[in-house]
């Protein structure tokens, strides 16, 4: 069922989790076991990122170096492909621009398309290690939008392309919005100009970064309604659990965190139990609030931890 159906015939807010593919040496069992704690609340998908590939120089006998493709993750699609055969729920792989030739793409698509998935996220991805700016593989998309207008252009194979229907959409597609703005944005009101160019090219829902004061969703929201963009707009949120987050979820992802957290963070000094735990009362708290303003959907970056992610979902759904 595709994300789009769900989110239209929901009557209330439902969980959405993301979780990263596994290290290369996880077995498949253990990613099952993984993920089985979520189980007990049903999720009607579970999002699977993807992480581009990097490359890493390696001395030789000789003294010169050469160049090697470092593939650190399972895919997304074998993960997707892995969590469909033994649970039988959605899976949503993300598809990025980061390494990625169009011509790879449509090969991905292609896979995904004999595996029954029709629900992917189109993101523009990170920059290589050591790059300033993100630099498109030659061949492939330079910003997200441009991918979301490849992907609405695909065609499939040729099987499918006897069973498509006229104006048939084969794949949902969500794309990624920043509440704070996107860190090489100017300024927000450029970026919600990128971001309904998104949706203008055939987006059909947002799932937001993470965020910690929901007053900035919310505002967030009336700037993309007050710019034209209608579709649904999924919360994306993550509990702290380090006290160490305070300073690197800014640093990574350009956001703020609110004084009275920090505060309550540092309140807790050494006390790593009561910092897990004040970051999970504070998520539990933004849950039930963005719960009582009537968002479709709220969405989980797990980062692979399920225990603050159980507590939270046994709160507020």
């Amino acid at each position: 069922m595709k994300v789009s159906e769900i989110l239209a015939s929901s009557t209330k807010a439902y969980p959405s989790l993301e979780i990263v593919p596994p290290l290369r040496g996880m077995t498949k069992d253990e990613l099952i076991e993984s993920i089985a704690p979520f189980m007990e609340f049903s999720p009607k998908y579970i999002n699977v990122t993807s992480h581009r590939d990097e490359f890493e120089f390696r001395e030789e006998a000789d003294g010169t170096f050469s160049r090697h493709l470092v593939r650190n993750r399972i895919s997304e699609t074998t993960v997707c492909a892995a969590i469909m055969s033994h649970y039988g729920i959605e899976t949503i792989p993300h598809i990025i621009c980061a390494g990625t030739t169009q011509e790879e793409i449509e090969s991905k698509l292609d896979n995904l398309e004999f595996l029954g998935i029709n629900n992917i996220v189109a993101l523009r991805g990170d920059s290589m290690t050591g790059e300033k700016r993100f630099s498109p593989t030659p061949g492939g998309y330079r910003y997200a939008s441009e991918l979301v207008e490849g992907i609405r252009k695909y065609q499939g194979s040729a099987s499918y392309q006897r069973k498509r229907k006229e104006g048939d959409r084969y794949f949902c597609i969500g794309v990624g919005g920043y509440p704070e703005k996107h860190f090489e944005a100017p300024n927000i009101e450029t970026d919600i100009a990128n971001l309904k160019k998104k949706v203008d090219a055939g987006a059909d829902y947002i799932i937001t970064q993470m965020f910690f004061d929901n007053q900035v969703y919310y505002d967030f929201v009336d700037r993309c309604r007050k710019a034209g963009i209608e579709v649904p707009i999924i919360p994306g949120l993550k509990p702290l659990s380090t006290a160490r987050q305070i300073s690197l979820l800014p640093e990574s992802f350009s956001l703020d965190i609110p004084v009275e957290l920090t505060e309550a963070i540092a309140e807790a000094g050494n006390d790593k139990e009561a910092i897990y735990r004040t970051g999970t009362e504070w998520c539990i708290s933004q849950c039930k609030d963005l719960i009582a303003h009537g968002v479709p959907a709220v969405h989980f970056y797990t980062m692979g931890k399920s225990e603050n992610i159980v507590r939270i979902l046994k709160e507020c759904f």
